[in-house]
């Protein structure tokens, strides 16, 4: 089964209009509107209520690294870098790909620096689909993928991920894949959902992009935060390397969000195709900044299990926090997120919930509907998505508040 992203009878004739209506930010009637996140986190400012709607958290990561970016600005580290990214960064994210999963890159082919995980993504989205091309993603899917797909001119599919373990029904999956399939996005682990796709999963995802000829673009931004599952990258896989394009970034593993530091990586025609757009989107970035992630990636293996465990240990916070509040809940296996059915205490639209909770009981959600086109909102419609990436005092202030909803509803 596969959905499209339809124009709702509205003519997308500009990219800035294709854009925002990938990014469901365009009305029946063409109007522009501001996207859920700017509108939680507005009545989340208004009502000083505690915004765990967006994914990004309220702490500096390692200090050492921070120390390390203010000596490179002070040294004068603070031109262009590099196209494609400094050296020692190109060669860490190398390093770091060998070291963790046996993935073998050659640093000057393969490897480019980004602005973020996004601009790789707009890179990779840019470069390899066009008008007449159609993008597959997993539904749920995060925001961007959208709006990029929608800029690029090509068509947005879906394959639905299913509740409970938010999963593709492998017997069906096959026919989200056709003829015209010219990419498939693997976001993993997934936001929103916070699932991990099983190796059963991401191998079926390689036979059918084969079969297809598609190339897999894999966004693996959340992959050392994860609680109990192995990651697996899908350039690891049977078939996979010569058409994969992984991308990570620095943001979500050392809470540096605001340093916009990514990575693409992968087979050197490839990689050149993404460089040749990325060029002229930012050309490069973070030049400070690059250095320090190089020491990040070459960190000792027990900060990142660190980092999970600790992320883990907060999700079971406000876990504990939805649960009394008389949510089910959907425990995650990686990423920042956690969701929440309130089909459970008899609402069905979250996104109307998500509107009132923060006057109601101080408490900001996102509602998972806004992630998916019209057929998959429906399928989602009681779904709400929290953020646990805070500090744990705020998010046991946080459980306490979401403790008293049945009493406020």
């Amino acid at each position: 089964m596969r959905t499209k992203a339809g124009n709702q009878g509205v003519q997308m004739s500009t990219p800035w209009q294709r854009t925002a209506h990938g990014a469901n930010l365009m009305g029946p009637d063409g109007s522009l509107g501001v996207t859920i996140f700017e509108e939680i986190t507005t009545l989340a400012m208004k009502h000083q209520a505690i915004n765990l709607g967006q994914g990004f958290p309220d702490e500096d990561g390692p200090a050492a690294l921070s120390r390390l970016a203010q000596e490179a600005i002070a040294s004068g580290q603070n031109q262009y870098a590099p196209g494609k990214g400094i050296l020692d960064l190109r060669t860490a994210v190398a390093e770091h790909q060998d070291r963790f999963y046996g993935i073998s890159l050659d640093p000057e082919h393969e490897v480019i620096i980004t602005t973020g995980a996004t601009e790789a993504l707009a890179a990779a989205i840019l470069a390899l689909t066009g008008p007449g091309d159609e993008v597959l993603t997993f539904e749920p899917f995060y925001d961007a993928y959208g709006a990029l797909i929608g800029l690029s001119g090509a068509t947005h599919t879906t394959a639905p991920l299913l509740a409970p373990d938010f999963l593709p029904d492998l017997s069906t999956l096959e026919a989200s894949f056709g003829s015209r399939t010219k990419m498939v996005i693997v976001n993993n682990p997934h936001n929103p959902t916070g699932t991990m796709f099983p190796e059963a999963v991401l191998t079926e995802i390689v036979r059918l992009a084969t079969k297809y000829d598609a190339v897999i673009v894999t966004d693996e931004v959340y992959e050392h935060l994860t609680f109990g599952p192995r990651h697996i990258p899908v350039a690891t896989l049977p078939g996979a390397a010569n058409r994969t394009l992984t991308i990570s970034s620095a943001g979500k593993t050392f809470s540096f969000t605001g340093w916009k530091i990514g990575w693409l990586s992968g087979p050197a025609e490839l990689v050149a195709a993404a460089r040749t757009v990325k060029q002229f989107l930012s050309y490069s970035s973070g030049t400070p900044f690059q250095g320090a992630i190089a020491a990040g990636l070459r960190m000792d293996a027990g900060y990142f299990t660190d980092a999970a465990a600790t992320l883990a240990h907060k999700r079971d916070i406000l876990g504990a926090g939805l649960r009394a509040a008389g949510f089910d809940v959907y425990l995650p296996q990686g990423t920042y997120f956690i969701n929440a059915d309130t089909s459970a205490m008899g609402i069905t639209d979250a996104t109307a919930l998500a509107r009132r909770l923060p006057e109601l009981i101080g408490v900001a959600a996102i509602p998972v509907p806004v992630f998916c086109h019209p057929e998959g909102a429906e399928r989602t419609r009681s779904l709400l998505r929290f953020a646990f990436c805070k500090q744990i005092p705020l998010l046991e202030r946080a459980a306490e508040r979401l403790a008293t909803l049945q009493e406020k509803l």
